[in-house]
């Protein structure tokens, strides 16, 4: 019976220490996570703004790095006490699983607005049509890789292949779609190009059945007018596609009071005479 209490009483023991030597590497793990915590929010509010935080991967080692070094530094040392080494291993490893749950979802929605930025440039160099759809395709892939790349932390497992699979598809879908409104574009273009064609076509036709109707040979298309002295009568004339035609108006002469009551000459001259010809080859 003794024995057993003994035994009790010892384990007891070890449960006890192990506790408070839990609870001494708890209050480091709180001090140093209450500075950590005030550095990532920094980080989310950047994001907040639509801002990428360049080198993002390397802003997230140096945190979960600090934080480590810090807690090796300050934590209650273990000894050879396996049980308190045991204690210390697994609050590291909490320690460094608790920062990086946070960061990881900084450079989640950091990658999210990695996507946008690329198809954002991607659609900036399809209309500026200084390239082709492939190459800014590859130049928005690029980019998000590059940027991509500085956001991934060495050590914590990130990967930004799923979202650059996502940007993939998105940049197929959208060149296949320019692809669709430049095909149809194009139809529309050839079919008003047929549609003139066909008019052209059309009005030659009826000019040759003119010349036919009215006999028009000659090429010459000859017009003239003609103001009678001291009057307000205009008379107009016009010989085209085989037809003549002669108007007569009355039309006042707005400049008569500056040119005198005859206006430039009494009889027919170029001041009353007026005479147009068109020769159509």
């Amino acid at each position: 019976m003794r024995v057993i209490t003994l035994t009790i009483l010892a384990l007891t023991s070890i449960v006890s220490a192990e506790d408070s030597y839990a609870s001494q590497c708890d209050a480091v793990t709180g001090r140093i996570m209450e500075r950590c915590t005030k550095q990532i929010s920094e980080l989310s509010n950047t994001l907040d703004s639509s801002t990428h935080i360049p080198s993002l991967g390397s802003l997230a080692d140096d945190i979960c790095n600090s934080a480590l070094d810090e807690f090796s530094s300050s934590a209650p040392p273990s000894t050879s006490d396996p049980t308190k080494s045991s204690v210390y291993d697994r609050k590291l490893l909490d320690l460094e699983s608790t920062l990086d749950s946070p960061l990881r979802v900084l450079y989640l929605r950091q990658l999210s607005l990695l996507r946008e930025r690329a198809l954002t440039k991607y659609k900036s160099e399809a209309r500026s049509g200084d390239k082709s759809e492939y190459e800014a395709m590859v130049e928005a892939d690029d980019m998000f890789v590059r940027e991509a790349e500085e956001s991934t932390r060495t050590q914590g497992g990130w990967d930004y292949q799923g979202e650059r699979s996502n940007l993939q598809n998105i940049l197929n879908e959208m060149a296949s779609n320019s692809k669709k409104v430049t095909a149809v574009e194009l139809r529309a273009a050839q079919q008003q190009s047929t549609a003139m064609q066909y008019l052209q076509m059309q009005q030659q036709q009826i000019q040759q059945m003119q010349m036919q109707l009215y006999g028009q040979s000659s090429p010459w298309n000859v017009g003239f007018a003609y103001r009678v002295p001291d009057t307000n009568i205009n008379l107009q004339g016009a010989h085209q596609q085989g037809r003549t035609t002669v108007q007569m108006s009355c039309v006042p002469d707005e400049y008569a009071s500056m040119l005198g009551p005859n206006g430039f000459t009494n009889g027919v001259g170029p001041g009353n005479l007026g005479l147009s010809v068109n020769l159509n080859l």
